[in-house]
């Protein structure tokens, strides 16, 4: 498959900014994969296409406040730094703006003194390597520095409300760079009333990191290499799934981050690891038998995941489909299940 396969022409207007009032208020599309029928919907609706022995699964990340805005010490120049991944206590490999006046040494204060940095050493693709010390907890320090990392084609300033919004109802575990999109449209409620349904809801970890937003320049996409992203899944929850498959249940992935970490686990056997894992056509899946996603950058290897499960034909007819219909793309966007 070539890249120019999975383009498409998205109205700017269709871009979703800012999220709707109530989270489940979304607009849910719905591809059948059998016969590519699509049903539009409200989310608050996905309960009817969940069945007593279905298993949801769901990403328990949750989103660090990774955008730090500081001044370089001695000419007070702003400097941007963003989280990607940390080596050790401490110490982080970041993206640095501007890189090139930010040799290894120089150092960078953030606002009352709460935490300071230092460049250690250039990287490959940009990145750096960069040491933080701070009066509190390193993670303390950064909820007072930092602000939430919103994609850059939202194209605005964080509000206090992005907080919260960009941010999952069950999200547990810091360490994320990017939310996984696809679970914000869960209230509370919404959740309660799909496991009245008698549905087993699994929470599982995949933090997601900052290349979820790296494009691809490949033409051949199989020249394409992931960014390594840790993932977690508990044994009890690993002997669930297995569990599930002999007994022919359905497993539903909440969005890619989630596909991702269960078909590593899937694929290597392995509970918790790093990976690279890259879906795209023709990937048979081990585990994943639906999908709730949001609808995904042209060219990305999120539509890419999307196309293996429902195929590039039927998931490109449901985006114009969805661009006809005038639904909201990208993080703060509406949602699509694929059954």
């Amino acid at each position: 498959m070539k890249l120019s396969d999975l383009d498409y022409k998205l109205p700017e207007e269709l871009i979703a900014k800012q999220p709707v009032e109530k989270r489940d208020a979304s607009r849910l599309m719905v591809l059948h994969r059998g016969d590519g029928l699509i049903e539009h919907r409200r989310f608050s609706d996905i309960a009817e296409y969940l069945n007593p022995s279905d298993i949801l699964v769901v990403n328990n990340t949750k989103v660090i406040p990774a955008r730090l805005i500081g001044h370089k010490k001695g000419t007070g120049g702003e400097v941007e730094i963003l989280l990607l991944r940390p080596e050790s206590d401490n110490l982080w490999n970041c993206l640095v703006r501007p890189g090139r006046r930010l040799m290894p040494g120089a150092q960078v204060e953030f606002k009352d003194g709460m935490m300071d940095a230092e460049i250690v050493e250039h990287r490959p693709g940009g990145q750096r390597l960069v040491r933080f010390t701070q009066q509190d907890d390193f993670y303390q320090a950064l909820e007072k520095v930092g602000q939430v990392p919103l994609p850059p084609y939202i194209d605005r300033d964080p509000h206090e409300a992005d907080k919260t919004r960009y941010q999952t109802v069950y999200a547990k575990e810091k360490g994320a760079v990017a939310a996984p999109t696809a679970g914000l449209h869960f209230t509370p409620e919404l959740l309660a009333s799909v496991k009245n349904k008698g549905v087993e809801v699994l929470e599982i970890l995949l933090h997601v990191g900052w290349g979820t937003f790296k494009g691809v320049e490949a033409e051949d996409i199989r020249e394409h290499k992931m960014d390594a992203e840790y993932y977690s899944i508990s044994q009890p929850i690993g002997k669930k799934l297995e569990k599930a498959k002999t007994e022919n249940r359905r497993i539903i992935a909440v969005g890619t981050t989630t596909s991702r970490a269960l078909e590593s686990y899937g694929q290597s056997g392995k509970l918790s690891d790093w990976t690279e894992i890259f879906i795209y056509p023709p990937y048979e899946f081990k585990i994943v038998d639906a999908l709730i996603t949001n609808f995904h950058l042209p060219k990305s290897t999120l539509i890419m995941l999307v196309s293996a499960l429902a195929g590039r034909s039927k998931v490109m007819e449901a985006y114009q489909e969805a661009i006809k219909e005038r639904y909201r793309f990208y993080s703060y966007g509406d949602a699509m299940l694929i059954v």
